[in-house]
């Protein structure tokens, strides 16, 4: 066709303060297509994890229409950070004659070296995401296991208390005697056969006794009941 136009797509994750953002990346794209009609895709708030977002999926519904001639991204990972995910967007843009730019890493997507070159990046990328994840993972878990509050409101039965944990300001659950004494009851009572949980819950009412400064009521009493802390 010959009224196709190009595209601009741009994606930033909220969770990225230091992430370049939407208006950068379409200035760089911008520049790489050095004027001419196109049309701008952009998604912010959305990982790159998959490709489940709104303005992606209108951009795939265009190029299946036939209405797209060009798709220029900042950067390769702002369409995919999953490496089958941007295989199959590969596929795609061959199978609809769409050339395919990335305004800050030039790959000839049309030579064997150049694909192979593309698929080693999406490669590092996706390398990139899930070595991220498992060291914040790996963080988190080794903080619990030191008793280090990981955020939130404390559980009932705990306070946190200031500490500084490798020259960092943090905060560290302790147990609350009294808040634990009401916690051991209130398993006791469960552990009878012929207690329910309107028998619990109105005991503790009866003995005035609150619970982050409310009325324990049924799905509190449950949810803590479950709660392995």
């Amino acid at each position: 066709m010959n009224n196709r136009i190009d595209a601009i797509y741009a994606r930033q994750s909220v969770d990225k303060k230091d992430s370049i953002s939407i208006e950068s990346q379409i200035e760089f794209c911008k520049y790489e297509l050095k004027g001419g009609n196109c049309k701008e895709y952009t998604d912010k708030g959305y990982s790159g994890k998959n490709t489940d977002r709104p303005k992606f999926q209108e951009l795939v519904r265009d190029i299946k229409r036939g209405l797209i001639a060009k798709v220029v991204v900042y950067k390769l990972d702002r369409i995919s950070r999953s490496i089958l995910d941007f295989a199959n967007m590969m596929e795609l843009f061959q199978q609809y004659n769409v050339e395919f730019v990335s305004s800050t890493e030039k790959f000839d997507t049309s030579t064997p070296m150049g694909r192979a070159m593309l698929n080693i990046c999406i490669v590092f990328a996706q390398l990139e995401r899930e070595t991220i994840q498992k060291r914040v993972t790996d963080a988190y878990y080794s903080r619990s296991q030191r008793g280090f509050k990981m955020g939130g409101k404390a559980p009932y039965g705990f306070h946190t208390e200031p500490i500084k944990m490798d020259g960092i300001n943090t905060k560290k659950l302790v147990v609350n005697p009294d808040e634990t004494a009401n916690i051991r009851l209130m398993f006791e009572m469960y552990a009878q056969p012929t207690t329910s949980y309107g028998d619990i819950t109105r005991y503790f009412a009866e003995q005035g006794i609150l619970f982050h400064g409310k009325e324990l009521i049924r799905p509190t009493l449950a949810q803590m009941l479950r709660n392995p802390v």
